[in-house]
């Protein structure tokens, strides 16, 4: 129990003795509590010198161990001869290619060929029924005869003045009315007997037998392919370097392994003001029949301008939208090793495996041509170009 001396004990009151004692032990609790945190604050101070300890250790072992090199393939950039070619994307269409259609209503009465053959130039396709236009042709036929020997008879009337001028006028009129009539039905059946207008492969029949076809009623679709037309468009700005007479190469994924030769034919006077492009047509021999009408195809013209140009492999470019950049091989001094430095550059266009540079490359400069994507600046590598495919101009990879 806390006493106070007796002496000053004696002289308070009872309140103020209370009041003296309740300041003591308030005062030994709040000594007790600040010793503690004290001794809080120092074991946790020793606790983040023994870490900052640990950690900068790790960060100086971390610091004297070199990075492991990277192995890498290389390619010195040099210059090539290149012409330049300019590629679009077209679609074929034959020389002479039509969708007969009839002319004439009526029922047909015979199908002279079968799907996909190959007619010529006259042959009759399909017949529409022509009887009664055959009936009247004769009975027009016999009024014509008639009016023909009636004139016959008037001008030697006329010669011997039996007959006026006037007499004479009628039975020429008749006559003429009579070949015109004959004339009318002849055409009526020629318009009911569809031909082929030119030779070449028929398609597929859109009528049969004994079927009734009105007037432009599709009959079956005919092409002529010895010979196809390619169209396609180009930007406005090649038009001052393209010419009538240019080769043109044409492929296609029907035929992966084969291209095509024609010539350009013609080019269009007239750019679209929406596209700000112009038409172009090229022509080509296909008498083998491989190039159908609508064939979607890849169209290269070659220039005849050669010039140089830098050249590294495309893979050793790395793009990206804020600008392509590849790894330069940077040579390490007293036997340090090689390391790579990231270089921005500008590339023009790409043929085969490489692509021209046209800035941050130099003739001589050492770039990374497979394994740039693992690098960062200043890493050591190792070079090993054994294994590194050797880039072509005209690649041609052995599983096509």
């Amino acid at each position: 129990m806390l006493r106070l001396p007796v002496l000053y004990e004696r002289s308070l009151t009872s309140p103020q003795r209370r009041n003296v004692l309740s300041a003591i032990v308030m005062s030994k609790k709040t000594l007790f509590v600040l010793s503690l945190i004290a001794a809080l604050i120092l074991i946790i101070a020793g606790l983040l010198l023994s870490k900052k300890a640990q950690f900068g250790a790790m960060e100086a072992a971390g610091k004297a161990q070199e990075p492991m090199p990277e192995s890498v393939s290389t390619y010195i950039a040099d210059t090539q001869t290149w012409t330049t070619t300019i590629r679009a994307v077209g679609s074929v269409e034959p020389i002479q290619g039509i969708s007969l259609e009839a002319e004439a209503a009526g029922l047909v009465t015979a199908i002279n060929f079968e799907n996909g053959q190959q007619v010529e130039k006259g042959d009759i396709l399909v017949q529409l029924d022509v009887k009664v236009e055959e009936a009247q042709l004769r009975a027009a036929t016999a009024s014509a005869n008639l009016a023909q020997i009636e004139h016959e008879r008037a001008k030697g009337l006329s010669k011997s003045g039996s007959i006026t001028q006037a007499q004479l006028d009628q039975p020429a009129a008749n006559l003429e009315r009579a070949n015109a009539e004959v004339d009318n039905l002849k055409a009526i059946i020629d318009r009911k007997t569809i031909e082929a207008p030119f030779s070449g492969h028929v398609g597929i029949r859109r009528v049969n037998l004994g079927q009734y076809v009105a007037v432009g009623s599709p009959i079956v679709a005919l092409q002529a392919n010895e010979k196809v037309y390619v169209n396609f468009s180009l930007p406005q700005q090649r038009l001052t370097t393209l010419k009538t007479g240019m080769p043109i190469q044409l492929t296609s994924d029907v035929f992966p392994n084969q291209s095509f030769t024609g010539t350009l034919t013609a080019i269009s006077p007239e750019v679209d003001p929406t596209t700000r492009s112009f038409e172009l047509q090229g022509t080509l021999e296909n008498p083998d029949g491989l190039l159908r009408s609508g064939t979607f195809v890849d169209i290269a013209i070659t220039l005849p301008d050669a010039h140089e140009v830098l050249t590294i492999p495309a893979t050793a470019v790395l793009y990206a939208p804020y600008g392509n950049s590849v790894f330069k091989i940077v040579e390490g001094e007293d036997g340090a090793p090689k390391t790579v430095k990231q270089h921005f550059i500008r590339i023009d266009e790409q043929k085969g495996d490489f692509v021209s540079v046209t800035k941050g490359v130099a003739v001589g400069d050492q770039v990374v041509s497979a394994g740039a994507f693992k690098l960062r600046n200043n890493l050591p590598v190792t070079i090993n170009n054994d294994l590194a495919p050797k880039p072509e101009l005209s690649p041609k990879p052995d599983n096509t």
